[in-house]
């Protein structure tokens, strides 16, 4: 039943034709205009912002805080005027409207009741609600029935226009309800991918103290963003485990955050090179006879936002640094002087580089980044001895060529297993595999181009 409404996305538009909106002024910095702003300035600055099709788990302690980074992120997709949805298991229409009465826009907003029918038990003091039901409230009558509660939840989806963004209150709250993890999982796995085609941006959360690693693991393996908060004696912590795309080492480190009431700060430990960056990208840029609209459509930026970068009242982040470097074909190092310029040719990677770089995944294999280009893009998958998993290494629609450059390992595709040598190669077109495991006493590295 779920695979059926899959088609559904199909005749949606896709992410990248989603009308972009002006770029999010965050703290006196701004966001690029294809990314979407948590509604905290500090976590935006950290990690540049959400993508357009990001899922964003959230593994928190007790005493967190968490629901900080839910309202401000509710609170800025209301500003923006884009649509809500609300999934709740864990707490009760009338809390729920309650925590978010000073922000919400009920035009915008839409509350997914799965908690009065659920661990609410049809209790009086919960039915009472909807003796005066509000319009912006959905009850889901058998909530326990994943397939109904998906289908209800695909028809709202249908009714909004693309790009609406979703809180999902607990997969904890799932869990307890459904009485498995799988079902949990499951449900994770066809919801995930279909939010990412949909252009949306969706919050779920979980308590990782009541879920198993297995679990966490295969969460991270296929959502694109996780963030672990916790608390050490009287401090706030928030790291980020998983950002795809995202090669800055210094998002991955713990960050200490402060909340009073629901402004939230968090500390970064980066540091700032001192040099008039602005300026010198300036130079390059008239040096090479381009404009400021030119350059600013080669990054997908706003030509005001280029013209504040160059005059410094503003500073890029260190991915849209990097852009703007490849656009004007100039080493990064030249306008930072901060130590010895890069010698290899531009088109050299080497192995050093690539293993030195933050991998994308690390949980049963270790998943690096070797190249991304406008046509082709290539990583190298290290799995270690023994290691066995029961999925693909990532998700896509693309064609992929799989190398394997060391080692000895199996794969099953549709049901038929294959062992593959050091040399031997696999076209992947329309089926992926659903099994892999490393059938030798060494590491097995592999090369997926696609």
């Amino acid at each position: 039943m779920l695979d059926s409404r899959r088609e559904k996305s199909k005749n949606r538009l896709p992410f990248s034709a989603i009308p972009c909106r002006a770029p999010h002024m965050t703290n006196g910095s701004l966001l690029p205009k294809n990314k979407i702003s948590a509604g905290v300035a500090s976590l935006d600055t950290l990690i540049d912002g959400f993508s357009i099709g990001d899922n964003v788990v959230w593994e928190v302690e007790a005493g967190t805080a968490y629901g900080a980074f839910i309202r401000n992120f509710i609170s800025r997709s209301f500003q923006e005027s884009q649509k809500v949805i609300y999934v709740s298991f864990n707490r009760s229409p009338q809390s729920v409207l309650n925590d978010l009465q000073a922000i919400r826009s009920a035009e915008h907003f839409t509350l997914i009741d799965c908690f009065t029918s659920g661990k609410g038990k049809n209790d009086n003091t919960f039915l009472k609600f909807y003796d005066s039901p509000d319009p912006g409230v959905v009850r889901i009558e058998a909530p326990r029935d994943i397939d109904a509660f998906t289908a209800t939840l695909n028809a709202i989806e249908d009714r909004l226009p693309p790009g609406a963004r979703y809180v999902f209150d607990s997969l904890t709250g799932m869990q307890d309800l459904w009485g498995d993890e799988n079902a949990t999982h499951r449900f994770f796995t066809y919801m995930c991918p279909r939010l990412y085609d949909l252009g949306t941006v969706a919050y779920w959360i979980l308590e990782k103290e009541a879920h198993s690693p297995r679990f966490k693991a295969n969460l991270r393996h296929i959502t694109q963003v996780v963030f672990d908060l916790s608390k050490r004696k009287n401090s706030l912590y928030l790291k980020a485990l998983k950002l795809e795309g995202r090669h800055d080492r210094e998002v991955f480190k713990p960050h200490q955050y402060d909340v009073q009431a629901d402004s939230l700060t968090i500390t970064s430990h980066r540091k700032e090179t001192v040099t008039d960056i602005g300026a010198k990208l300036k130079e390059e840029r008239v040096r090479t006879g381009m404009s400021q609209k030119e350059l600013a459509d080669k990054v997908n930026l706003t030509p005001s936002f280029l013209s504040q970068l160059e005059n410094n009242q503003v500073s890029p982040s260190l991915s849209t640094y990097l852009q703007l470097c490849r656009a004007l074909s100039i080493d990064p190092g030249l306008l930072l002087d901060a130590g010895p310029q890069r010698t290899e040719a531009p088109w050299l990677v080497r192995k050093q580089e690539i293993f030195s770089r933050v991998p994308l995944r690390e949980d049963y294999a270790k998943v690096y980044e070797a190249a991304t280009g406008k046509k082709v893009s290539a990583r190298i998958v290290v799995l270690p001895p023994g290691v066995a998993m029961n999925r693909h290494f990532f998700y896509h629609k693309d064609e992929e060529l799989v190398f394997v450059l060391e080692g000895d390992i199996s794969v099953m595709i549709e049901g038929r297993e294959e062992h593959l040598s050091a040399g031997d190669m696999i076209h992947l077109q329309e089926s992926f595999p659903s099994h892999w495991k490393n059938e030798g006493g060494d590491e097995a590295k592999l090369l997926i181009v696609w």
